[in-house]
């Protein structure tokens, strides 16, 4: 989960669009997906035939009013990039996708693409200050045993996450991506780009301590559908 900026060495700010209603994806963060719609799929073959690179958008509420066009997005996505593939025989796809970069929306482009595509921009982090790393990691790994009381479930893999050489960015981003938090919470996340202020934010949604540990998500998540 080591920052890895190689995919984007040539980029060019032209993303492929994948809007999805019900899942946030973090840099650093990995989700398996599964691609059905026909536009999905020649955005697939287009990333593989290319830079391998997608952008996962969430879609604003009420986006089910206009499916099928362009309904409104969250101005911050994350581009990602495809990291193992299997194409069915009937044209669907199932593939993991590496989160790496936050990007935010500039405008969307006019093409003969089944799918949107955008000009994005890349956004970096915000570190925090240095002498206030050790005391906010320490505070996340607190943290943990509120979501997790017991201990169990994906305590002790998310403990050594906080506990690695990642920088402290790259940890609360897992962690956003990982724990039960709403959709709204890891948007908000995902546009966060002050580490200082992400990991308050998350600090904001630890339960107390007496909740019932949260060991019913899955880690690694399911796929996801489009």
């Amino acid at each position: 989960m080591s920052e890895d900026t190689s995919p984007l060495a040539n980029f060019a700010g032209i993303a492929r669009l994948f809007p999805l209603p019900n899942l946030v994806l973090f840099p650093n963060a990995i989700q398996p997906l599964h691609i059905f719609e026909p536009r999905y799929r020649q955005m697939t073959a287009d990333a593989l035939d290319g830079d391998g690179l997608i952008a996962l958008a969430v879609l604003q509420p009420n986006w089910e009013k206009d499916y099928q066009g362009k309904p409104a997005l969250y101005p911050v996505a994350c581009l990602g990039k495809i990291v193992t593939n299997h194409r069915l025989e009937d044209g669907r796809y199932n593939l993991f996708l590496r989160g790496l970069r936050r990007v935010r929306l500039l405008r969307e482009l006019a093409g003969d693409k089944l799918y949107r595509q955008a000009e994005v921009a890349l956004l970096g982090d915000v570190e925090a200050p240095k002498a206030a790393r050790a005391e906010l990691r320490r505070r996340l790994a607190e943290a943990l045993t509120a979501w997790f009381p017991t201990q169990g479930g994906i305590y002790t893999p998310l403990a050594k996450v906080v506990a690695s050489d990642l920088p402290l960015g790259a940890v609360v981003d897992v962690l956003s991506f990982t724990l039960p938090l709403s959709l709204e919470v890891k948007q908000r996340q995902l546009e966060e780009v002050h580490v200082e202020r992400r990991v308050a934010q998350l600090l904001e949604q630890a339960p107390a301590a007496t909740a019932a540990p949260a060991d019913d998500h899955p880690f690694p998540p399911d796929f996801s559908a489009n």
